[in-house]
């Protein structure tokens, strides 16, 4: 067993020195370092604009279509232990809040029955309601309200 361990011990050393002389002997004839992001450092890259959310509320397009959320939800909690969300839309702190109270269908069980806490199905808010913002459309579409 000693023998195996100093012939690794002398043979990593050798190794590492090879390693190194190796790229160094390559920095000179491989290509350039390419920037991860496509372009030279000293060169000013525009990103992508950001898109705001409107102050007024859109109109609903069709028939039972989720209300969009009309402000940011970028740092609300909504997991298995809490939603920030019911601090101001829950039934009971709606009114003192001055924000929409959510559907009573939001209260109802899947058999149907009606409850004074919001369904576990309908827990996760953003999985339905998402938040309105002036963006173009992603793709080109025909799509057309059912109102007109």
């Amino acid at each position: 067993m000693k023998p195996l361990a100093f012939l690794g011990a002398l043979t990593l050393p050798v190794a590492l020195v090879a390693g190194l002389a190796f790229a160094q002997s390559q920095v000179g004839t491989a290509a350039a370092v390419e920037s991860l992001r496509g372009a030279d450092p000293d060169v000013d890259v525009t990103t992508a604009p950001v898109f705001h959310q409107n102050k007024q509320r859109f109109v609903r397009n069709y028939r039972l279509q989720p209300p969009l959320i009309p402000h940011s939800i970028d740092k609300y909690q909504i997991d298995m232990k809490a939603n920030e969300c019911l601090a101001c839309h829950e039934w009971r702190k709606s009114g003192e809040r001055g924000a929409p109270t959510l559907s009573m269908t939001h209260y109802q069980d899947r058999d149907g029955l009606q409850t004074d806490t919001v369904a576990t199905r309908r827990w996760f808010c953003s999985q339905c309601h998402v938040p309105q913002a002036d963006a173009p459309a992603l793709v080109e579409n025909l799509f057309q309200s059912s109102g007109q």
